[in-house]
């Protein structure tokens, strides 16, 4: 079944999976996740991922990282949705927790972290919050 909206189907089971302790879990692929879940490890919140093409569609393998038995990622929330999307200027982009979490934007030179899009000045659409 076609998921509406494929980024925050991978933010639910992300949360879900941790929620239920779950080590390993299968995300269906596309670019937009994989540059979501490279973030995610780049940044420490995910321990590994790999790309598994063996099957009909690709999935993306993702382990969870746990701190003290507890998994590394206390919250996501998914900013611009299908129906409503936000946009941000370079200069408006938010601090998650005071720093203490990331926000992930879409920009024109690729999906990164909103500390590297204000370091290189580009504005785009925020995708979600992650703490």
């Amino acid at each position: 079944m076609p998921v509406s909206d494929p980024i925050a189907d991978l933010l639910a089971r992300l949360r879900n999976a941790g929620a239920a302790g779950k080590g390993e879990f299968l995300v269906p692929y596309s670019k937009m996740k994989g540059e979501l879940v490279r973030i995610l490890k780049n940044e420490g919140y995910i321990a590994d991922y790999e790309l598994d093409t063996t099957g009909k569609h690709p999935v993306l393998k993702i382990r969870h990282k746990f701190v003290n038995k507890v998994v590394a990622i206390a919250g996501l929330k998914r900013v611009s949705k299908p129906g409503l999307r936000k946009y941000v200027a370079a200069d408006e982009i938010p601090r998650v927790l005071g720093g203490m979490g990331i926000a992930i934007v879409s920009t024109s030179s690729g999906v990164m972290t909103g500390h590297e899009a204000k370091r290189k000045n580009v504005g785009g659409e925020l995708l979600a919050y992650v703490w």
